[in-house]
């Protein structure tokens, strides 16, 4: 078995679950290929030497790989899927901060949680994701794709801006705002939640466009069918604004109309019994901690 992992952040925790990770899957003779950057970092520690015949350094990930392994919090996985891309690897997140929506392996449990994998005894989560496009071809976006969300921002200024929007080429509305999020069904227990848009279930076909901090007070966080094609255009006092990717941020003139598609793949996540959708959902938002329930 082939397998990737992926680490952003390396501390001591992460450290600690990386070597009961790679012990675990040394003895269970997987090919193990570290990120390069880690890879170069941890190579020569004398804690990995026992595993060190099985390990190897990846730069770009192809279909040959049967997992990959995230180790961080959810802001990782964000990064790890620019590394998936189209390829539909599975993705499995181990958690070595707070418990997130998408890494919910806990490091007291990597062991057990990977012999469920390895036994086939586990399901995939298919993620949907964004695409996004310009009118403007000087405006390119090297990873044009994302599975939380895509807003529309102010930039160097704090007045609101106006977000026309229209589905399917048919005129929406105007947001007067400080922006606009478009967030997949993953992407809406985030930035979405916090401005008020609703929770929606991984395998839902849908799509939420939440205003932020709306300046028309009528304006109200919206669930469309996937299917549509959302267009965007801003004006504003300044000659751009901010179009953000997840975590990645670019800046576009106000003139250029962006558009917004669900993507025609799909992020694979791999999810156990025991770490439910519904299960993440009770303990972040703490429901339950009312008797009544």
């Amino acid at each position: 078995m082939k397998i990737a992992i992926y680490v952003l952040k390396y501390n001591e925790k992460a450290k600690s679950a990386l070597i009961i990770l790679t012990n675990f899957l040394e003895h269970n003779k997987a090919d193990i290929f570290i990120d390069c950057h880690l890879y170069k970092e941890i190579i020569d520690l004398p804690e990995f030497k026992s595993v060190k015949a099985k390990l190897f350094s990846y730069n770009k990930l192809d279909n040959t790989f049967d997992f990959l392994i995230s180790m961080g919090g959810d802001g990782t996985i964000l990064r790890a899927i620019t590394q998936v891309n189209d390829l539909e690897i599975p993705i499995v997140g181990i958690n070595t901060g707070n418990l997130g929506f998408l890494s919910t392996i806990k490091t007291d449990n990597i062991e057990n949680a990977l012999e469920k994998i390895f036994n086939g005894e586990y399901k995939i989560s298919k993620r949907c994701l964004l695409s996004i496009e310009t009118d403007s071809e000087n405006d390119k976006f090297d990873l044009d794709f994302a599975l939380n969300e895509i807003a529309v921002g102010r930039k160097n200024t704090t007045s609101m801006i106006s977000i026309e929007t229209r589905l399917d080429d048919e005129y929406l509305t105007s947001y007067w705002a400080d922006g606009l999020i478009i967030s997949t069904p993953t992407g809406s227990t985030g930035y979405s939640l916090s401005c008020g848009g609703p929770v929606i279930m991984p395998e839902s076909e849908s799509l939420v466009l939440t205003p932020i901090a709306p300046h028309n007070l009528n304006a109200r966080p919206l669930v469309i069918p996937a299917k549509h094609k959302i267009s965007l255009k801003i004006n504003g006092r300044e000659n751009e604004f901010l179009v953000s990717l997840d975590s990645r941020i670019n800046s576009l003139k106000n003139s250029t109309t962006i558009t917004i598609r669900k993507a025609p793949y799909s992020i694979k996540m791999i999810e156990l019994d025991e770490s439910s959708f519904i299960e993440t959902l009770r303990k972040k938002l703490l429901w339950g901690l009312d008797k009544r329930n």
